[in-house]
């Protein structure tokens, strides 16, 4: 039973003054929860795992009754509960390497291959929500109802003295439109115009580009290809040979080759600068090779913290979540869930001990529960996990701000 309380009051006023102070060096880690934020009813969204899973097993299944036979058996096999893009992939995955001559789920090892090759030409089809129909880019009037468009929109109002940087798991190019759109300059590790090159050397010295936003993919993005002419990683149109990690057991081998060693790297070091706070949002920590990046990280740097935000609506926080584990092995790094956080390596449920004045704007960050015989409660819900939220939080960061500005202009 969780005795501790933690007031959500007392954090988001740190939060705030970290945001507002220019010093700071601001991160975001965002996962595939940011790609399910939803503006308005017009945002484009890539679907989320449970739908993804669902939707492929329908098309491949259609498409090769073999393969729908097979995807029946290893569902048995994965049970219920887990069967997913991610253990499907890496059942089959593991198959492949020691089915020799054999079958397995009545596939020889061609077809396993080509199983694979569906599910990953799927996977990318589903995260390909830039395109509309006839295969153009979403118009600008599409790119406006984005959450991440309105995230560009906080980067390109805070005056910060160094530049934000967003890693990212996600394949889309949700953060490339909003960034856009909103005209802000960003760099990805990426030189040239013709046929854009991958350049590791520039995403360990970013001297070069001091005040431009970075957008660091580190599981790879539509449009990365290997190519074999000149040994480098180029930026063209999607086609079938793209390089992504997938969500499989391989991703972990694959984080060690290039690209994503340069980037994980990236994610290293921006933790070692004095004075760095990454955010997670839409991102569960079910990533190992990226975990240890952070903590190792975090063990050579006594300034630098870790915000993580845990959208746990379905999954609630509990003393057995890994997580909260996570958290109460680390001073470095909180978790702050919907109704608990782990803070200070103690896990406490959110309570707002004094009932809020009308202008102290809760809302913004926490939704009280009803009182009770008019007596005030202070237990609730805390929603800047939802990448939603969390933007709309930010932006009116940037209100206050010219309220502040105009109100010491007018005294001059």
């Amino acid at each position: 039973m969780v005795t501790t309380t933690h007031d959500p009051s007392e954090y988001i006023r740190g939060i705030q003054q970290i945001l507002t102070s220019d010093k700071k060096r601001i991160g975001f880690l965002f996962g595939a929860g940011s790609s399910l934020a939803v503006k308005n009813g017009n945002s484009l969204t890539v679907p989320a795992i449970g739908k993804m899973t669902n939707d492929i097993v329908k098309l491949v299944g259609e498409a090769c009754a073999d393969y729908e036979k097979a995807l029946v058996e290893i569902k048995i096999e994965l049970g219920e509960k887990n069967f997913n893009i991610e253990t499907i992939l890496s059942n089959l995955e593991q198959k492949v390497t020691f089915i020799g001559a054999g079958k397995l789920n009545g596939l020889e090892k061609g077809s396993f291959e080509s199983l694979i090759t569906e599910i990953k030409k799927n996977v990318r089809k589903m995260v390909s929500v830039h395109k509309t129909a006839d295969s153009k880019i979403a118009s600008n009037a599409i790119v406006k109802d984005l959450v991440h468009t309105d995230f560009a929109n906080w980067i390109g109002q805070a005056e910060r003295k160094h530049p934000i940087e967003i890693f990212t798991t996600n394949y889309d190019f949700l953060f490339e439109l909003g960034l856009e759109c909103k005209e802000i300059p960003y760099y990805d590790g990426f030189c040239g115009s013709l046929r854009p090159f991958f350049n590791p050397e520039s995403v360990e010295d970013l001297s070069f580009l001091a005040k431009q936003t970075k957008l660091w993919k580190i599981h790879g993005s539509l449009g990365w290809h290997f190519d074999k002419d000149t040994g480098k990683i180029l930026r063209v149109n999607p086609d079938d040979n793209d390089i992504l990690i997938y969500p499989s057991t391989l991703k972990y081998k694959d984080s060690k080759k290039q690209p994503y060693e340069s980037l994980l790297d990236r994610l290293s070091n921006f933790l070692k600068q004095d004075d760095s706070i990454l955010i997670t949002c839409g991102y569960s920590w079910g990533d190992e090779h990226i975990n240890s990046r952070i903590i190792s990280a975090l063990k050579t740097n006594t300034t630098s913290h870790v915000i993580g935000l845990i959208f746990d609506n379905y999954e609630v926080l509990t003393a057995e979540s890994n997580v909260v584990k996570l958290g109460l092995d680390n001073t470095k790094i909180s978790f702050y869930g919907s109704r608990s956080a782990v803070i200070g390596c103690a896990h406490g449920n959110w309570l707002i001990k004094t009932k809020p004045q009308v202008n102290d704007n809760v809302e913004q960050f926490f939704i009280a529960d009803p009182e009770i015989e008019d007596e005030w409660v202070g237990s609730g819900e805390f929603i800047l996990p939802d990448f939603g939220k969390l933007v709309n939080f930010l932006n009116s960061m940037i209100n206050d701000n010219e309220i502040r500005r105009l109100g010491i202009n007018g005294k001059k």
